[in-house]
């Protein structure tokens, strides 16, 4: 029997298998509105066998967001344009359908990957990017505006507003975005956290606003409802934020209640230097996990079936969350299914596309037509 095609409960969601498509930046949203592009990306993978979609970063107020093209979750305009898309995701599929919420932190008014990646100058139409201190992603940057207690309190407000809007939208799970080197993770590390108030200094004051927020989206979502937590669980440099920190960091979240912790890594510097290979970042998903007993979801470089199946079935991690692998194949989960002996849901109108040699795959039986 296959683990990861078995099912795993997440308060009170329980999900038929343990694959999740990670969340992943689209940059292609108008003033923080989905669009066709979104109905297009979200419906197709909504398919793709995982048991959880995670809808991408989604900045909870305008300034948050990475670059002028991404989706955002923070009034009335940007609930409505995601409304009809979910709709139609879930009349095709019954995946369960969660959302990251995010702030990008100094790394803000940033252009797309694909036009450079660059920060935008505000003669540019750029903004200047909120953080914890006044100190520039990258040398020779103009520096973040170094957040007050007003600001703090608005974000920590931002998030919780997205959350109940999450809600209305009937969505079955957050993701708050602790990762990467966007804000909350900007508040971890000592790297962009040079603060010398109750928000910096001491491993527990640069867990201080993580926690905060967490509390808010965790108080302002429903209780059956479950939320976890991406982590970067290193910066990959030396005298950043480390695997021992985020091990207290995800104690601390235990105690609140996170459901998983999404383990990543990097992204706080252009100076870290990341040892890439498949499954790189798995040893760190199996120390939270090992060290916590919390539920981890690994990421990063797991493309094959066999590989995700010796993930889960040997402990390491309790899921696994694709990316990249999604894209380049949107049906993974079938392939992954029929390599292991797995079964996934799919839509009545797809079940003779199993090959003839494969067993119950989508769990029905062929049919066909008079």
């Amino acid at each position: 029997m296959s683990i990861l095609f078995s099912p795993i409960q997440l308060r009170g969601l329980k999900l038929p298998n343990r694959i999740m498509v990670a969340p992943m930046c689209q940059y292609s949203a108008v003033d923080g509105e989905a669009n066709d592009w979104h109905f297009t990306h979200i419906n197709s993978l909504a398919l793709s066998g995982a048991a959880m979609f995670c809808i991408e970063a989604t900045a909870v107020e305008a300034t948050g967001r990475i670059t002028p093209g991404c989706l955002g979750l923070w009034n009335d305009a940007t609930e409505a344009a995601l409304k009809p898309i979910l709709a139609s995701a879930r009349k095709r599929s019954k995946t369960a359908i969660a959302m990251q919420l995010a702030h990008a932190g100094r790394k803000a008014s940033s252009h797309r990957p694909w036009d450079g990646g660059q920060l935008i100058p505000i003669a540019e139409g750029g903004w200047l990017p909120d953080g914890p201190s006044a100190v520039p992603h990258k040398e020779g940057e103009a520096p973040p505006l170094a957040l007050d207690t007003q600001g703090l309190a608005r974000i920590r407000d931002a998030f919780a507003a997205a959350a109940k809007r999450a809600e209305r939208l009937g969505l079955d799970a957050l993701e708050v975005h602790c990762a990467h080197g966007y804000l909350l993770h900007q508040f971890l590390s000592p790297i962009s956290n040079r603060r010398t108030d109750d928000y910096g200094g001491s491993l527990q004051n640069r867990m201080r606003f993580p926690l905060e927020t967490f509390e808010a989206v965790r108080a302002a979502f429903p209780d059956r409802k479950p939320v976890g937590l991406r982590v970067s669980a290193t910066d990959w440099i030396e005298g950043g934020w480390d695997l021992p920190q985020t091990i207290e960091f995800a104690k601390e979240l235990k105690k609140r209640g996170v459901d998983w912790i999404d383990v990543s890594s990097g992204g706080v510097s252009p100076l870290q230097k990341i040892p890439l290979g498949p499954g790189y970042q798995v040893p760190l998903a199996q120390a939270v996990k090992d060290a916590t007993g919390l539920t981890t979801i690994a990421v990063g470089l797991i493309t094959e079936a066999k590989q995700a199946e010796d993930i889960v079935a040997s402990g390491k991690a309790d899921m696994v969350a694709l990316a990249r692998g999604m894209l380049y194949d949107p049906r993974w989960g079938w392939h992954a299914a029929a390599e292991l002996g797995g079964e996934v849901d799919a839509p009545p109108q797809y079940w003779r596309s199993q090959p003839s040699t494969q067993k119950a795959l989508f769990g029905a039986t062929t049919f066909g037509t008079r």
